[in-house]
């Protein structure tokens, strides 16, 4: 399949969004061209946009089953184009001469692939090296919520809605708690929420699969969503499997507030691949974190999907008496007094008391090398950096504020506003 009417076609999609048929002809061209991941996700946005599209399913259905090594199923012409749902209109085209008469008329939508230089070892984005290699960052966790300092009640809400009734199916069918949907971690940036999706990962003995929004932008139409398939599907294929999805407001923000159509179509990918439309999704945990749950699309917070919210607020003091000292205890000290410097710490995030250790690092090391003798770290290097570190929760607060005040009528923010009267902002 010439790249010519791939561009073309890609440049009419782009020019009309809403039209099922011609994304679906783009889906069946980019199979035929062997982009199988692209494929499916082109033919994942026809079935968000028109339900039940014939050609759409088949094309999945075609490319998940026995075809799902990356090159097209065979079949006639006739079949493929009927699958499009209009065989009246394709019957009997001559593609040749259609491929030679759009590449005349319509130019490439983005760039000539010819004129760029790909420099040595970097393949093109829709490339088959890159199909075959991992689009998201896995890991086998050995860290465990026990490792987690303090944080009593947070730790207490993950295993209540979460890892209990995973690790007791029985129990939980019996009161019809539903094992399936995510859990979605929200609070202050800072402030350890990476850091529990690992434990709640070893928790699970499975595998973490962690995943940004650089992992699964692209540039290039349809790709996307395309990577966000095959990032599910590879976390289906590790079950059981963790698949962390960071700052998710940024991919599955709210699609009212999207002016951009492709951004659109990335949420209605994720809301199928956390629906497993086509798919199996058992032994697929799916975890999410964000700075601003209200800035996430409703959608993702229905039954099913990200359903269950946990508030991971900045560190209580046992917390933080731990942090301090993991971050201090590879250091030369002196004198340390950690139960002063966790009273005076109150509303520092993790990300804070860590800057706090470095800056009075720092101030030790400057005075090392201007004595000549190492000075190990002291009080004094300690409050001296107390002055300058200050907690950098503030602003989160206050955008919290007006969510708690006005937009908890479900009760969804119940622990939000708790945290908010905690620190005296409501």
């Amino acid at each position: 399949m010439s790249d010519v009417l791939l561009n073309s076609l890609a440049a009419a999609v782009a020019a009309s969004p809403e039209d099922p048929e011609l994304r679906a002809l783009y889906a069946e061209r980019l199979a035929d061209a062997g982009q199988r991941d692209v494929a499916i996700g082109q033919a994942m946005v026809v079935l968000s946009k028109s339900q039940g599209h014939a050609g759409a399913q088949a094309l999945i259905e075609r490319l998940t089953g026995e075809g799902s090594t990356g090159a097209p199923a065979e079949q006639n012409e006739p079949e493929s184009r009927s699958s499009i749902g209009e065989p009246d209109q394709t019957e009997g085209v001559d593609w040749g001469r259609l491929e030679h008469e759009i590449g005349n008329e319509m130019p490439p939508p983005f760039v000539v692939h010819e004129t760029i230089e790909t420099p040595e070892g970097v393949v093109a984005a829709v490339s088959d090296a890159e199909d075959s290699s991992s689009i998201a960052e896995v890991s086998r966790e050995t860290l465990r919520l026990s490792d987690v300092g303090g944080l009593i009640e947070v730790k207490r809400r993950i295993h209540e809605t979460f890892l209990d009734p995973i690790a007791h199916p029985e129990i939980a069918k019996a009161f019809k708690k539903s094992l399936g949907g995510g859990l979605l971690l929200y609070g202050p940036p800072g402030c350890g929420k990476t850091y529990l999706a690992r434990a709640i990962a070893g928790e699970l003995g499975a595998s973490f699969i962690s995943v940004t929004l650089a992992d699964v932008l692209s540039k290039w139409l349809g790709e996307s969503e395309g990577n966000i398939h095959k990032t599910f599907a590879e976390a289906r294929q590790k079950a059981p499997a963790v698949l962390f999805l960071d700052e998710v407001d940024a991919v599955g923000g709210k699609r009212s507030s999207q002016n951009s159509q492709s951004l659109r179509n990335i949420v209605n990918q994720l809301l199928m691949e956390m629906d497993g439309v086509g798919s199996d999704n058992d032994g697929l945990f799916v975890l999410a974190a964000t700075n601003m749950p209200w800035d996430v699309d409703a959608a993702l917070l229905r039954p099913g999907r990200f359903d269950r919210m946990v508030l991971v607020s900045p560190p209580d003091e046992p917390a933080r008496e731990a942090i301090l000292r993991g971050h201090l205890d590879q250091r030369p000290v002196q004198g340390i007094d950690l139960e002063v410097l966790v009273r005076k710490t109150e509303g520092f995030s993790g990300a804070d008391l860590k800057h706090l250790c470095d800056t009075a690092a720092e101030k030790a090391l400057a005075a090392s090398i201007k004595s000549g003798a190492v000075q190990p770290v002291s009080m004094s290097d300690m409050n001296r950096a107390l002055k300058e570190v200050k907690p950098s929760i503030g602003p989160w607060l206050d955008s919290a504020r007006n969510v708690a005040n006005y937009a908890n009528g479900d009760g969804r923010y119940d622990d939000l506003v708790r945290l908010l009267k905690r620190y005296k902002r409501l």
